[in-house]
């Protein structure tokens, strides 16, 4: 008999009851790991990580989440699948990803700590299938809530970014980008699609979620495809052309990479101001409370951010090896840090001229919210102050919160962020499985005369 046949009853139950009292409570308030200096303790390192997990819930009733002063939220779509993104279409429609990771990933969560990985997904909601579609809302008469929805794309591959080049479609599949014809007003898209690149999938697919954003001119798609492992564990060969943003020609197919070093990137946009690209960052695990705080950041060609021989710019992981000071010695520095393992997924710039105008230029940011932190963190959406097309070192705004309930269970998860044609922030919650439209209190005043 093998070792591993009656280990299960013995292993698997002693790593969950350590696993779950493993860690101690932060002494630092989430926003000292944020802003352009964030706070940046000594690592803790530990066998088994920290982790707290809180058990996804749902709304009842009429709950909503906790708006800011000068602000309301109200539903704007209920009982979605899984909705993670969001793309506004130039018509007003607005179109939801509703997904989840693929489920041929046979290499990943491997292990007993993979083992624990999978159950704490479940418990935080992670764990349903993936619908594999994209749904359109329509709200026709502008109240601000949408009356008819139906399937604009079905049938496909772990879905997340989409983009609309003048009559073309872009989706990121897990696994490849996808284009179809696009009619404007369109509720449904029958016609078969036209793949336009590979991405970076196969049996790990670790971070399985693919953004991208189109050019200007539409002729460069740029997409994120997060690494393979925590810090390169599953060894930096299967890390090729990950932890990256690529760059694809629309005409050709062709791709190169971008820039490197970025851990599992998620939300892009242009910066009105400057035109400058940002995306928003998830940073690595299992160095304690307080690190490695997730950013924001401009995205520099050929830029290197130090995922994973460094953390900040040259403060050095030593969890890879062989090291490489050659990368550490030329690693950029985050423009501005969101706090540790908030999972600042969405991100998007304001451009519209619903909100009071000092939120023009400024980023939104989605914080899913935290698995392995005491206490949690996330489970917000929040601003971060621009001026000039850069960030101007003030603490972020929190926007919407009330996420999580006093028994610390998940009653929602912000995920992906966009404006609306009437300039009001949607949300989308993939725990609560809405789509929530925030604007000022005076237009939700005006909307119930």
């Amino acid at each position: 008999m093998s070792r591993w046949t009656d280990a299960p009853t013995v292993i698997i139950p002693t790593f969950l009851l350590l696993a779950a009292c493993a860690g101690s409570r932060s002494d630092l308030p989430i926003d000292a790991g944020s802003g352009p200096n964030p706070s940046l303790p000594q690592p803790e390192k530990k066998a088994i990580p920290t982790v707290n997990v809180a058990p996804a819930k749902g709304w009842s009733g009429a709950q909503t989440p906790a708006a800011a002063a000068g602000f309301a939220v109200a539903s704007y779509a209920a009982d979605l699948d899984h909705p993670r993104w969001l793309y506004v279409l130039p018509n007003g429609d607005v179109l939801v990803a509703e997904t989840n990771a693929p489920a041929d990933r046979p290499e990943d969560k491997k292990g007993i700590k993979g083992f624990f990985m999978k159950k704490a997904q479940a418990k935080a909601g992670a764990g349903v299938p993936s619908p594999n579609r994209i749904t359109l809302l329509r709200d026709a008469d502008g109240d601000g809530k949408a009356e008819t929805r139906s399937v604009f794309l079905k049938d496909l591959n772990s879905p997340f970014g989409m983009a609309l080049v003048h009559n073309t479609f872009y989706v990121a599949n897990t696994d490849a980008v996808m284009r179809f014809e696009y009619r404007d007003g369109a509720e449904s898209i029958s016609g078969p699609g036209t793949k336009v690149a590979d991405l970076p999938a196969g049996p790990i697919n670790h971070h399985w979620t693919k953004n991208l954003i189109a050019s200007a001119d539409g002729k460069h798609l740029y997409v994120t495809v997060g690494s393979n492992s925590n810090v390169a564990e599953n060894g930096m060969e299967n890390e090729e052309r990950r932890a990256a943003i690529l760059e694809i020609d629309t005409a050709t197919g062709a791709s190169r990479v971008f820039a490197t070093g970025l851990r599992n990137p998620n939300g892009l946009d242009w910066q009105p101001q400057s035109g400058a690209l940002w995306t928003a960052v998830n940073e690595r695990d299992e160095f304690g409370n307080d690190l490695v705080p997730d950013y924001i950041t401009s995205v520099k060609d050929g830029g290197f951010y130090g995922w994973p021989y460094s953390y900040y710019g040259s403060h050095v992981d030593e969890r890879p090896q062989p090291p490489r000071p050659d990368l550490v010695a030329k690693a950029l520095v985050p423009d501005y840090a969101l706090g540790s393992h908030t999972a600042s997924l969405g991100l998007v710039f304001y451009r519209g001229d619903q909100l009071p105008q000092r939120y023009r230029g400024g980023a939104f940011v989605g914080q899913h919210g935290s698995w392995n932190r005491q206490p949690l963190a996330g489970y917000r959406v929040i601003f971060v102050p621009f001026a000039n097309g850069r960030p101007t070192g003030a603490k972020p705004e929190e926007i919407l919160t009330g996420f999580v309930d006093k028994d610390e269970n998940a009653l929602g998860r912000p995920v992906g962020v966009a404006v609306d044609a009437r300039g009001a922030l949607l949300v989308a919650d993939d725990v609560g499985n809405r789509i929530w439209r925030v604007t000022s209190t005076q237009e939700a005043i005006s909307s119930r005369q």
